[in-house]
């Protein structure tokens, strides 16, 4: 009676687990939920604010998605892809539907290169500037800094009396 108990909270575990998604699903999800809810973010500012920042020390609120969109090229390009990345091609975009569009391309780029690595390739160990790290601590930084810049975005908001939008997580 014993090993059929065992055997059947073993079963009951296993079909439990087969219903997690894997690491790299789970960031999928997360990732296209990041994407929503910055998109979110941009477009409630007006594009006449786009230049506004709180302090002279700080980005602007346009340079803060400019330079999310450039960490996660740069990010997703050198680390989960065998191109070179090109610091020298940085957007110019003059229009808050510019800015969009080029957030928007980011986001699905990033999304397709993630794609097609391997679940088994996130626990390979890359070169990075802090010292070795997996590609499965590269993926979390992927969304932790976007995760802080929105942070400061909000704030911007907020100090424009713009409502944020309603949070989207998992």
């Amino acid at each position: 009676m014993k090993n059929k108990l065992f055997l059947l909270a073993f079963l009951i575990s296993g079909s439990i687990f087969a219903q997690q998604a894997t690491v790299k699903e789970a960031f999928l999800e997360k990732w296209e939920n990041s994407k929503n809810y910055l998109i979110a973010v941009a477009e409630a500012m007006p594009e006449k604010q786009y230049n506004f920042k709180p302090t002279e020390r700080e980005m602007s609120f346009q340079e803060q998605l400019l330079h999310i969109k450039g960490n996660m090229d740069w990010l997703s390009t050198t680390y989960f892809s065998d191109k070179e990345f090109d610091r020298s091609e940085k957007a110019s975009p003059t229009t808050k539907a510019e800015v969009i569009e080029l957030l928007n391309t980011g986001f699905d780029h990033t999304l397709e290169i993630i794609s097609a690595s391997s679940e088994e390739d996130l626990a390979t160990t890359v070169e990075f500037f802090a010292g070795p790290k997996s590609k499965l601590q590269i993926l979390n930084l992927l969304l932790d800094h976007v995760t802080h810049h929105r942070g400061q975005l909000i704030v911007y908001l907020n100090l424009n009396e713009i409502k944020p939008p309603r949070y989207v997580g998992w």
